[in-house]
């Protein structure tokens, strides 16, 4: 399926690129979240007359992204969990988790926001982990994970 991007998609293209891509993909997720629409030349003709206004709230976003990525550079977070003598956890600390701590300090940040590459963290110590509130700003911040008094 044609599509135009009314965003940047990060693997797929930047605002305004005309790319194809598989039906589901577009009707099931970039479609309903507003990211693109169909390539039809009414769509396009459209997308032209808006393309200024498209671009400076892109313009804006992006400020506020890099705004975010700056309060949160060398972040420390604390996330307390039950652990055994080992020090591993029963259980594990995901995104959601230091999505949610970081929430506590006072930033908006969404689970999906938190890439965790090695996956949740496991054990007792300090973890650097990557948040990206776009797709062009992407920071580090400390996770430490204390075992739980009882």
């Amino acid at each position: 399926m044609q599509i135009i991007l009314l965003d940047k998609v990060a693997n797929l293209g930047n605002l305004g690129d005309v790319v194809k891509v598989k039906d589901g993909y577009a009707r099931n997720f970039l479609i309903p979240t507003k990211r693109a629409r169909r390539a039809t030349d009414a769509a396009i003709k459209e997308f032209e007359d808006k393309r200024a206004e498209l671009e400076k709230a892109a313009a804006e976003k992006l400020a506020a992204a890099q705004a975010l990525g700056e309060s949160l550079t060398g972040k420390t977070v604390r996330i307390s969990q039950k652990a055994g003598v080992d020090g591993r956890l029963f259980g594990s600390v995901t995104n959601a988790d230091i999505a949610e701590a970081l929430g506590k300090l006072g930033f908006a940040i969404a689970k999906a926001q938190v890439r965790m590459p090695n996956g949740p963290l496991k054990a007792v110590g300090e973890f650097p982990v990557q948040v990206a509130p776009h797709t062009d700003v992407v920071v580090e911040v400390s996770v430490q994970v204390v075992a739980e008094a009882e």
